[in-house]
């Protein structure tokens, strides 16, 4: 568990702080395939791609095991039900994210994932593939309003344990949920564009949704916003990694930052 946060919370700390190193400079924004493979070609780039791809997954262990043992006490109610799926299912996409970086890792190219517009083009050639498309559009703009609502009503705290860091990080940690579930909106955006006229170009990932960003009105501020929103990001994955609560494996008394 602990390693997969930390993962996470690595390459969001990489994707956010090249954003906003782009928005003062000639640079273009990058995604998360562009940043990994930027990273390797840095000296110890390999190693820690290495890092990366493994803890990511360690994160998918952590999730399928989480929703199939319950560890969170969601129970087996509707809700429940669907916090647990959703567990399992982001696991699985941490893990194929993972075998990518180690395929980067490994051989130099990304043999374990595709572009969002490759893929976006194999659910299209499907039958009812726009129809597909659109309803993963749907998905993460879900995920986006979850991420979101997570941050602005603070559900996150009662699996933070309460200690003088975590309180004095936590208004980072309610602004980096908020913006990252904005930049999950965005992607979505661009999906659902990208179903209603059946054009797999127009769909975009992380990368592209920092450009159009960039190239809006007042765009270089919208971009250092977003860029540092992703570092925000990055830090509450760490503190998730540090200071997780998880009822079953918790001590019972332990105070969390909702209590």
């Amino acid at each position: 568990m602990r390693c997969g946060y930390a993962a996470r919370g690595i390459i969001y700390f990489l994707i956010g702080g090249l954003a906003f190193w782009a928005s003062f400079s000639s640079m273009s924004s990058s995604g998360t395939e562009d940043t990994l493979s930027a990273l390797r070609a840095q000296p110890m780039g390999v190693p820690a791609l290495w890092a990366i791809g493994l803890g990511l997954m360690a994160y998918l262990v952590w999730r399928v095991t989480a929703g199939i043992a319950d560890v969170e006490d969601h129970g087996t109610g509707p809700k429940g039900l669907i916090a647990r799926g959703g567990q399992i299912v982001t696991g699985l996409i941490h893990g194929g994210i993972g075998l990518s970086v180690i395929g980067l890792a490994y051989a130099g190219s990304d043999q374990g994932g595709s572009a969002a517009q490759d893929w976006t083009a194999r659910l299209m050639a499907m039958p009812g593939g726009r129809y597909l498309v659109a309803l993963a559009a749907l998905i993460l703009v879900g995920a986006g309003i979850y991420y979101m609502q997570k941050g602005w009503r603070g559900s996150y705290k009662s699996h933070l344990a309460r200690s003088q860091f975590t309180q004095k990080v936590d208004p980072v940690l309610t602004a980096g949920l908020i913006i990252y579930g904005m930049m999950l909106a965005l992607v979505a955006l661009s999906l659902g564009f990208a179903a209603l006229n059946a054009d797999p170009s127009q769909a975009g990932g992380l990368g592209q949704a920092l450009d159009q960003l960039r190239s809006a009105y007042l765009g270089r501020f919208l971009l250092a916003g977003a860029g540092l929103g992703l570092v925000a990001f990055a830090v509450y994955n760490m503190v998730e990694a540090g200071w997780r609560v998880v009822p079953k494996l918790s001590a019972p008394d332990i105070r969390t930052l909702a209590s």
